[in-house]
């Protein structure tokens, strides 16, 4: 089964997505690092229960890379918001014979964290990118059970889309239960997410 392993917050610079995470949750992020296969870098923040969120954007110090950047980042425009979510696979190529739209298995490295990640060949995920990303990771234990969750509990995850009902329906044989729901409406992610001072919803 397929799990919620952590969900991102894009911006067109790294501080702008950074800032909308940390204005709504009044908590620092803290440094991830760069991802030279796909010319980004990241920030991190852990959450209740082993999940984590992130913050990425491209990033002006790398070189371009040959291919498209994951999360349809080449095409990000607008202001920070919360707009991909990933679910964690214990094996990559059973996960991708379910859900071949998923994309290619690539396999990434940085410092002692070592993981697969299906990415689309354009970049591009179903579901106007609100389809999730998949990861495997190949590390013994992922960031979302080290990264420390400063009083952040994730109570609820909604993916809204015209066709929510085609992608619950399409995802249910494979997802365990929990807190991912889907509604009819514009394509949207929403995270209630609670914190010392109640519960903040971070769109």
């Amino acid at each position: 089964m397929l799990e919620l392993d952590h969900f991102a917050v894009l911006g067109e610079t790294l501080d702008e997505a950074a800032a909308h995470v940390e204005r709504a949750l009044g908590v620092p992020m803290v440094p991830g690092g760069q991802h030279e296969r796909y010319g980004t870098h990241n920030r991190l923040l852990g959450l209740a229960p082993a999940l984590y969120l992130e913050a990425i954007a491209i990033d002006p110090t790398l070189a371009p890379p040959t291919g498209a950047r994951w999360f349809g980042l080449d095409h990000f425009a607008g202001a920070p918001r919360l707009d991909k979510w990933v679910l964690r696979c214990p094996d990559m190529d059973a996960a991708l014979r379910a859900l071949p739209m998923a994309g290619a298995p690539v396999r990434l490295e940085r410092g002692d964290l070592a993981w697969t990640m299906a990415v689309p060949e354009d970049g591009l995920l179903p579901f106007d990118g609100l389809f999730p990303a998949l990861i495997e990771w190949r590390s013994p234990v992922p960031p979302g059970k080290t990264l420390a969750a400063p009083g952040l509990t994730l109570e609820a995850l909604t993916v809204s889309h015209p066709e929510a009902e085609a992608l619950r329906d399409l995802l249910a044989p494979h997802v365990a239960h929990g807190t991912v729901s889907f509604e009819t409406g514009a394509p949207a992610l929403r995270a209630a997410i609670a914190t010392p001072a109640g519960t903040v919803t971070l769109t």
